[in-house]
This record gives C-alpha cells, structure tokens and sequence, in this order.
C-alpha cells in the first residue's frame, strides 16, 4: 500500500500500553526507594504507576481534570494516588512541581527517562541490519530523543524523524527555529502528544541527532488507527498511530525505503473507538454522506438509490428532507450515509448523479 518495507515496533502490547513504562523503570531504579509525584495525561501516568508498586516506591499521580476516565481508573488500578488539578498537562505538571516532599518524576525532560526510552532504539538495532527511517511520535521528546540518540550512534546513516500532529506543533517549530516555542495545543486525536511545550533537554538532542520532524492532520491519524485494526490487529492510540500516518501522508518520501513504524501506545479510549472508526472510513472513502436536491414528485428517490446500486454503493440511511426553507418550491433534499470501497468509487457515484441531472454534495462531517 505504501510502496515501502515496513516494521511496527510494536509498544501498543507492553505492560501498560505504551513505550512509557521503559523510562518510568529506569528512573526509579535509579532513584532506589521513597515516594515519588508524576503529571501526566495517561500513558506516564500508569507507567509510573506500574513501576513504582514493582519496585516498592509509593506514588501519587497529579492528571488533568480533562484526562480520560478510563486512564485515570487504570493508574488507581496500578495503585497510585490520583490527584486531578489543571485543565492542561503543563498545569498538572507545574501543580506537581510545588510538591517538595516528594520526587517528581518529569513525563519527558530528565536524562534518565530519555535513556530509559532509548532501549527502543537499542532493540531496533538489535533486530535490524539496515534501517532507512525511523518514524518516531513526539510531543515532549523524550521518546524521540532517547531513539535518536541509540540510532544515529549506532547506524548513523539510518535516518530519524519525528512525526506530530498540526493540533500541537511545539516539537515541530522549536526544531524548525532553533529555540523552544511554545504552541498550545487544540484538539486531537493524538492526545497522547498533545504536549504545549517541547522538552529542554530533549530539545538539545533532538537539534543534534533528529533529521527531521514532520507535521500529519487528523485524517490521516484516523485512517492509521483503522488500518492498524484491520492489517495488524492492533488497537493503536492517535499518538501512536501518527507514524504510520506519516508514512502515507508523505508517500513519495518513503516509497522502496525499509521503515520502522513507532507504533507508541495502544491505550485507546474505547467509548472514542466507534468514532475513530467512523472518522477513518470517511477519510479512507470507505463511508460517505451527500445530499442531493431532487424534484419532490414519485420515482425521484427510486431513481437515485438505482444508480447507487448499479455502483453497488451499499446505503445505509435515507433522510427525506422536504421542509428545508431554503429549498426552491417543489423540490427537497435527501442525504445518504452510504459505504464504498474507496474515495475514487464514491467520486464515481457521485459523477454518475450529477450526469443524470441532479445536485449533489458531500458532507465534511461524520453522519449523525
């Protein structure tokens, strides 16, 4: 589909559910015993968490009040204390900082995370030969500071980039300027790397080992989740999925290279499945609402869902709207929710309409 060589390093199936539990460890190996504090929007969160009742430590965990139900029950179930307080990661994170009785533990500015994350990396090299691209989700930087720096000492050809979403672009343009930039983030469905302020320290690695860091858009997010759940079987989060989104985002960059796919974590918010899903069909052509406006006499209706048939368009909702006030006297309009197998066979439906004499449009929306 892509016309590369493709590997998923796959830390959608680690304890946890994502990479995070690799630098969560390392820092409090080191850190040996006592109680720590961590902010973190989910992935951190449970990492800490897991690690920390391993290992012996008591932790308390300060979330976002905005942070999904289902993760902040899953960091309670590793046995940490949760604490809700700010409505954005930054404020979790500055509200932690006033705790100075107890050890903060940085999601991704701390050397020893960083390092923790970079035995990604280290198994790349492990498993793989020769490697062209490394596609890595960044939002902080640790992740992708820790994989750079085991790759490009190890296989220095082997290039490194850095994928994030253009809701939350911070990594993207301190790289681009040459200094940290602040960008507050919108709504995603990579919330997981909806970071409003790339790392200090990994932004010194990152300008040093990263080749490059490129932006994808929620479309794209949206067809990789479905792709990972049909191809792979994989339950994949939008900041997990943003590599592999890249990967057809800028198709001719990649095609005949051999790439590893970071597929960073897997802890989806499964009452948000469905509407990823949804999301992704419409992306992908799969699923698509048009309405047409027809002349309000019998055999209109019967005509149209004809020509969707000989298509073999499968329709799925009919809504006959004849009271729209600014429809012309006599005529009304009917929105269709139908399933086709690609954009191009929707844009054949869609052609075949119109050359049989009737309006029709589509809909940037998901159906209701």
């Amino acid at each position: 589909m892509s016309g590369a060589d493709i590997y998923v390093k796959a830390e959608n199936l680690q304890k946890t559910g994502s990479f995070k539990v690799r630098g969560a460890f390392n820092k409090m190996r080191i850190l040996g015993d006592g109680k720590v504090i961590a902010a973190s929007r989910g992935n951190h969160a449970q990492a800490v968490a897991f690690a920390a009742g391993t290992l012996g430590l008591q932790a308390k965990i300060v979330m976002p009040v905005s942070v999904p139900i289902v993760k902040e029950e899953a960091t309670k179930g590793y046995g940490a204390e949760v604490e809700l307080q700010g409505d954005t990661l930054q404020e979790a994170i500055e509200y932690a900082l006033t705790q100075t009785d107890l050890t903060f533990v940085h999601p991704y500015d701390d050397d020893d995370i960083i390092a923790g994350q970079g035995t990604l990396g280290l198994e790349l090299i492990e498993d793989l030969k020769e490697i062209d691209y490394v596609l890595v989700p960044v939002g902080g930087g640790g992740l992708l500071a820790g994989v750079a720096v085991a790759i490009k000492e190890a296989m220095s050809s082997t290039k490194v980039i850095g994928i994030q979403t253009e809701s939350a672009t911070s990594a993207f343009t301190s790289f681009k300027e040459g200094l940290i930039v602040p960008k507050i983030p919108l709504p995603t469905l990579a919330d997981g790397i909806a970071v409003g302020r790339l790392g200090e320290r990994p932004f010194q690695i990152i300008t040093r080992y990263v080749d490059d860091i490129l932006l994808v858009s929620e479309d794209p997010i949206a067809m990789a989740i479905l792709l990972f759940m049909e191809r792979t079987k994989f339950v994949v989060e939008g900041a997990g999925a943003v590599s592999l989104a890249a990967l057809f985002q800028y198709k001719e960059r990649f095609r005949g290279k051999r790439i590893v796919v970071v597929a960073s974590g897997g802890n989806i918010d499964l009452n948000m499945v469905g509407r990823m899903i949804q999301k992704g069909l419409l992306a992908s052509g799969r699923l698509a609402t048009f309405e047409v406006m027809v002349d309000d006499v019998p055999g209109s209706l019967h005509m149209l869902t004809g020509i969707i048939a000989s298509h073999r368009g499968n329709i799925l909702t009919v809504v006959h709207d004849p009271l729209d006030k600014a429809l012309p006297l006599g005529k009304t309009n009917v929105v269709f929710t139908i399933e086709t197998r690609t954009n191009e066979h929707l844009a054949q439906v869609l052609s075949d309409i119109k050359a049989k004499g009737f309006e029709a449009k589509t809909r940037n929306r998901d159906p209701e």
